[in-house]
């Protein structure tokens, strides 16, 4: 076993180690609750925690002994996806205590992959606007971002090492990169919807939150019932769009300069950037 927290590794060592019978869930489990006990006052992530029944299920897990591809590995998801086992208030105070009468797939598929669901992460009011209580985990003076804030915090602070949210227009890359995380905001579909409160219909995506790009690896093939295949380094260079958006001249001159400064890196380290066309 590594001489650090279970709470700090990643899901893919945590769902290695599980395997190999160096650690169990119920103690990787135990250390993520630990960490929110310690975190939650300041951060805020958290719109319902089910630490008794998550412990239950570590237990049930480890006694079965049923290796599978999350291994016991904890998740938190949005609570704007139904849960039958637990509350779904969709953000807002009318549906408080509202229990829906079956969970929504990207509850069930996480769990049917080994997965132990440790709660609901606080989203602004039906992922849209009225943000909630979430504080930025590196400083709590500054936005986490939204609406999926709680999922953002929560995996960043290492309260958790995966997360599901939601995106329409910004609502998993945004708070990703506002608290230091890897959000992925995939193809239209890719993840199903079911049991998800819409926001709009044509755009809503389910998306994941890790600390790494590995881990979202690891958590896209839970999502999507598939087998796991580790990240390769690609044997072209990437081509990449820089797109100065309509708004360009409007934005601050530090956002601007922060877009370019990564376009530069990233044309250093041997990618292809190319300016597209301004759209009008």
């Amino acid at each position: 076993m590594p001489n650090v927290e279970p709470h700090r590794l990643s899901a893919t060592s945590l769902a290695r180690l599980i395997e190999g019978d160096e650690l169990t869930a119920e103690a990787v489990v135990a250390s993520c609750l630990e960490r929110i006990a310690q975190r939650e006052p300041v951060v805020r992530a958290w719109s319902y925690l089910a630490a008794e029944a998550a412990l239950a299920k570590a237990r049930e897990f480890d006694r079965a002994g049923k290796k599978t591809l999350l291994n016991g590995v904890p998740f938190g998801l949005k609570d704007i996806f139904d849960t039958a086992d637990m509350p779904t208030g969709y953000g807002s105070p009318i549906y408080t205590g509202w229990r829906p009468a079956n969970d929504a797939s990207a509850a069930a598929l996480p769990r049917a992959a080994g997965g132990i669901l440790l709660g609901k992460t606080v989203t602004t009011e039906f992922a849209n606007a009225h943000p909630g209580p979430t504080t930025n985990p590196h400083d709590p003076g500054f936005s986490p971002g939204g609406s999926s804030s709680g999922s953002a915090a929560a995996v960043a602070d290492f309260m958790i090492p995966l997360a599901i949210g939601t995106q329409t227009g910004g609502s998993v890359i945004r708070p990703a990169a506002y608290c230091g995380v890897v959000g992925l905001k995939p193809s239209f579909g890719l993840f199903p919807p079911a049991g998800m409160r819409i926001n709009t219909e044509a755009f809503d995506t389910v998306g994941v939150m890790a600390r790494s790009v590995g881990d979202i690896a690891l958590f896209r093939a839970a999502m999507m019932a598939i087998p796991y295949m580790p990240p390769a380094m690609p044997e072209t260079a990437p081509r990449l769009g820089l797109c100065r958006g309509p708004h360009w001249d409007e934005s601050q001159p530090e956002g601007r300069a922060v877009l370019e400064a990564a376009a530069d890196r990233l044309a250093a380290a041997g990618a292809a950037i190319r300016e597209t066309d301004r759209p009008r």
